[in-house]
């Protein structure tokens, strides 16, 4: 697992892992970059799309996900990136740091991501 800090981009190739919302209006934050540079379409807040992967952090009407909630849909993203490996996925932090949520609450969640992902250096601790 590698870590990268917070407000970089990473190179070309990589998938760009945000914290979406379900009716995937991509309008701030990560989702924001994810839309505007990696391919991430309007419209599809779960799953891949173009270089980016949302994760729900808001429902269709932009109300926090519960943890537990989002920790299933955690799950389903490190299911993807173990069984694909040739793939490289950079997961951000912000959208659920302005959702309301802990670093620590979170990074536990993602324990047990593959070698393909960079992770948030704040999240080291955690991990």
């Amino acid at each position: 697992m590698q870590f990268h800090k917070e407000n970089t981009i990473p190179p070309k190739g990589w998938i760009w892992v945000f914290g979406s919302n379900l009716g995937g209006r991509h309008g701030s934050g990560a989702a924001a970059v994810a839309r505007s540079n990696f391919g991430a379409q309007y419209g599809q807040g779960v799953g891949r799309t173009g270089d980016a992967y949302g994760i729900p952090t808001r429902d269709r009407n932009l109300r926090v996900l519960t943890l537990t909630v989002i920790a299933a849909s955690i799950r389903v993203f490190v299911w993807y990136a173990q069984q694909n490996p040739k793939l490289k996925f950079f997961v951000t932090r912000a959208d659920y740091v302005l959702a309301g949520h802990s670093d620590k609450d979170v990074a536990t969640f993602f324990s047990g991501v593959p070698d393909n992902c960079s992770m948030p250096e704040e999240w080291r601790e955690y991990l």
